[in-house]
């Protein structure tokens, strides 16, 4: 092994390519690499990252050669090289080829006259201590290798200690672990670009938590406005209830003072033309102030309807803020009479039978088919265009729940619901149903899970109204469904539509 001084070959070599240094530079870390295989390897991984270390670094660091390693590595490669054997002093050449036979190493000049004496010897590229590729029990040439002690042999090794071993000549043997080692290489390669997309999903993984976070904080914040806005309105509702027994106690006192006013006007009624003629100055002056009690109420109850328009646009504008879910359709649920679009984001009923696969999660009775991806934790939301159809089920359902023959859609089977049933109304899927009075019907429904708390809520989108809340315990999987009963029109279409917010831009709700 070469040295000098006290540094040995190993120190002024590269970790990449694993020979004496070529232009060594040094990166911040403080570790030394040729320039070239450093430059490689950050443009192969695609990361700017310490092949020792692991330390990564936002931008690719500056680099530059390091003259004191770069001569220390020039001085290796003086000492390692080969040179003639034959030539005497200072000043040797270069040897050109050794002699596996002769164990020498030859220059020009030398190899000429020892290829005229020996044709048959065989010469090979120049290497350093030759007594290295002789067997040191037989003193033969080392020109076998063993595959089954994996080691180099001479030919007097296969004819006593490994003997019936079965060996190849160390040419062959080295071309074939080259092969091994390029592949190798490759694999690697492939190993640090997989390690680099995991390090990004994760790194995606975390912005997502992130964005949780965030999301937690709004509904947070969502269900504390909630609580002050009923807290308002019940302070508002009790100062409406004071100011009414106010107005009331008024409007009675001034009641009775009509009725005894009315009393004596009969009285007067009955006298005679002469006391009639004397009172009527009296009587002319009695009136009633309805205009100052009326317009009284009229105030306040003008005044309490806008605080409450108020406090309701607020709550709207919070809500606007919640991300929606992108929510796709499973074609090996939908049931035969169910056509779904290529993009998996709207559901016909064709009013036809399709001839499809008995899948084993397929509805095969009952017009119902489930979102793709369930949930099993965190709040989702997501809109659904009813438009004027009158007759569907949509919400959530158990993973469990039964796909084959007839149905009952209800919580004691495992769904979560809104329901339009054509004659009948709104409902909700309760047992038994609870009919739900809605003052004007919805065309775009939201729909908005809470997996830990137990909660799914029915939206009016554009009237910006709350129409149900379940409050239940989830203890599997969940999924988003449909159930869209034959309608007048074939085309007749339940589309899923998906809305996002990005940098914060707020829902179109």
């Amino acid at each position: 092994m070469a040295a000098t001084g006290n540094l040995s070959e190993e120190q002024v070599h590269c970790s990449i390519c694993l020979d004496v240094f070529t232009n060594p530079v040094s990166i911040p870390c403080g570790h030394n690499f040729c320039q070239t295989c450093i430059l490689g390897y950050w443009k192969t991984s695609h990361l700017y990252q310490c092949p020792m270390c692991k330390k990564s670094f936002h931008k690719r660091p500056d680099i530059s050669v390091n003259t004191v390693l770069r001569e220390i590595a020039e001085q290796f490669k003086q000492i390692r090289e080969v040179l003639c054997d034959v030539c005497l002093g200072e000043g040797r050449p270069k040897a050109v080829k050794s002699c596996l036979v002769c164990l020498t190493s030859y220059c020009d000049e030398h190899l000429k006259s020892h290829s005229t004496r020996f044709t048959k010897h065989k010469l090979m590229e120049p290497v350093a201590n030759m007594e290295d590729r002789m067997c040191p029990k037989h003193e033969r040439l080392l020109e076998l290798f063993c595959k089954k002690d994996q080691t180099c042999v001479c030919v007097l090794c296969t004819e006593t200690d490994h003997r019936a071993h079965y060996t190849v000549p160390v040419e062959r043997e080295w071309t074939e672990k080259k092969a091994l080692l390029k592949k190798t290489e490759i694999d690697v390669q492939q190993m640090i670009q997989d390690r680099v997309k995991k390090v990004e999903e994760i790194k995606h993984s975390v912005e997502l938590n992130k964005s949780m976070q965030v999301f937690s904080e709004l509904v947070r914040s969502i269900q504390k406005a909630q609580a002050e806005l009923v807290l308002v309105i019940e302070e508002k509702q009790r100062q409406m209830e004071r100011r009414a027994e106010g107005l009331i106690t008024e409007l009675e006192q001034e009641i009775s003072k009509l009725k005894t006013r009315h009393t004596a006007l009969e009285n007067v009624n009955r006298t005679d033309h002469i006391h009639f003629l004397k009172a009527r100055n009296n009587w002319f002056e009695t009136s009633v102030p309805t205009d100052t009690c009326v317009g009284m109420i009229r105030r306040s109850v003008s005044k309490l309807e806008t605080t409450l328009s108020e406090m309701i646009d607020t709550l709207s504008a919070i809500l606007c803020f919640v991300p929606a879910e992108d929510v796709t359709l499973d074609p090996d649920t939908a049931n035969p009479w169910l056509q779904l679009s290529q993009d998996r984001h709207q559901v016909r009923h064709l009013g036809a039978w399709q001839e499809l696969p008995d899948h084993p999660e397929r509805f095969d009775t009952v017009v119902i088919a489930l979102g793709r991806d369930g949930f099993t934790s965190g709040r989702h939301y997501w809109e659904v265009q009813v438009g004027d159809k009158d007759d569907w089920y949509l919400g959530v359902a158990k993973s469990s729940v039964k796909r084959k023959g007839r149905i009952s859609v209800s919580t004691a089977q495992g769904y979560w619901a809104l329901a339009m049933k054509k004659g009948q109304g709104y409902r909700v899927s309760t047992s038994p149903p609870l009919l739900l009075s809605l003052d004007q019907k919805p065309k775009r429904v939201g729909v908005y899970v809470d997996y830990e708390e137990g909660q799914i809520s029915f939206y009016d989108v554009r009237a910006r109204i709350h129409i149900y809340t379940f409050q239940d315990a989830f203890t599997e999987r969940i999924l988003p469904f449909f159930y869209l009963y034959c309608c007048d029109k074939a085309s007749d279409t339940m589309a899923i539509f998906i809305f996002t917010t990005v940098n914060n831009t707020r829902l179109d709700l």
